[in-house]
């Protein structure tokens, strides 16, 4: 399959600005050229790879040649800085992170890989358990998953497990739970979730073997307004225990279980291909999650 690399750039360009249009006035083309070449990478492949939707969308065979479009553009990149000709702005490196990692132990990883790389970062957050689908589609170039199972074209490093505990504020806890976690004042105690993806509250539930209980639910789908929630009392909820380890020690949280904490292990999972740049970033990302998880 022979596919030029400024047809591969087009796709890549696509993507990221989410129509042909938007593609054509970065590559300073014309549309009908950014259709053509689209029309030709189709052609070569013999499957459609693109759906014109807004923003348009890749179809599995979409998302294998959009990954092979964005690992030829890392090479280049590679060996660009190896010859000094790289951008003075340094390449972008795309991730997607989860919530929680993001809004405890992570960012102080990406700022050190952007001081010892020079690389920019472009992080897209999603739940650790879906996070994979942005590799699939080759959106990223690396991904914190609790997918232990690499995708197809990456590899899967475990590089911790983080911990987390139910918590409420103690108000709450008294008001809700006089006697305890049964599963009628667990069916009446609101639960709050970060979003519908979020399970950890229905793990805890499953673990205290209420899977039948259906408390009422708030969605707060932002780390550090969650963990606000939960301790203005608006619900019951699962926080890590970087995030909620201060509030315990000062009474401002009480556990509902102090022995059943709920561990989620991590995986750093990246495309399997030779890059200094994402080997850089890989090995200090491991680094960071050993101080921080351990």
């Amino acid at each position: 399959m022979d596919l030029p690399i400024e047809h591969l750039r087009t796709l890549t360009a696509i993507v990221d600005e989410g129509s042909l249009e938007a593609a054509a006035r970065l590559l300073h083309i014309s549309p009908s050229a950014v259709s053509q070449r689209v029309r030709a990478m189709e052609e070569r492949t013999g499957a459609v790879l693109l759906l014109r939707t807004r923003p348009v969308t890749v179809t599995e065979t979409g998302a294998t040649v959009l990954r092979a479009a964005r690992q030829v553009a890392r090479v280049i990149d590679d060996a660009a800085d190896e010859l000094d000709l790289g951008s003075p702005h340094g390449s972008v490196v795309r991730l997607v992170i989860n919530a929680d990692s993001l809004a405890t132990w992570f960012v102080p990883a990406l700022a050190r890989a952007a001081t010892e790389t020079g690389a920019r970062f472009e992080v897209l957050r999603a739940d650790e358990t879906v996070s994979t689908e942005k590799l699939r589609s080759g959106e990223v170039m690396a991904a914190l998953t609790s997918t232990a199972e690499a995708v197809p074209g990456c590899t899967s490093e475990r590089i911790g497990v983080d911990q987390y505990h139910a918590v409420a504020a103690p108000a709450f806890f008294r008001e809700h739970f006089p006697r305890g976690l049964d599963a009628a004042a667990l069916a009446r105690a609101p639960m709050i979730e970060f979003d519908r993806h979020d399970m950890f509250q229905q793990r805890f539930l499953a673990s205290l073997g209420h899977t039948d209980v259906a408390p009422p639910r708030h969605f707060v789908p932002s780390s550090a307004e969650f963990a606000l929630a939960i301790e203005l009392g608006m619900g019951w909820g699962m926080l890590p225990q970087m995030q909620c380890s201060e509030a315990l020690a000062t009474g401002a949280l009480v556990e509902l279980a102090p022995d059943r904490p709920l561990e989620l292990p991590l995986y750093w999972q990246r495309w399997n291909l030779r890059s200094p740049v994402l080997d850089a970033v890989s090995a200090i990302v491991a680094d960071e999650a050993r101080r921080a998880l351990a």
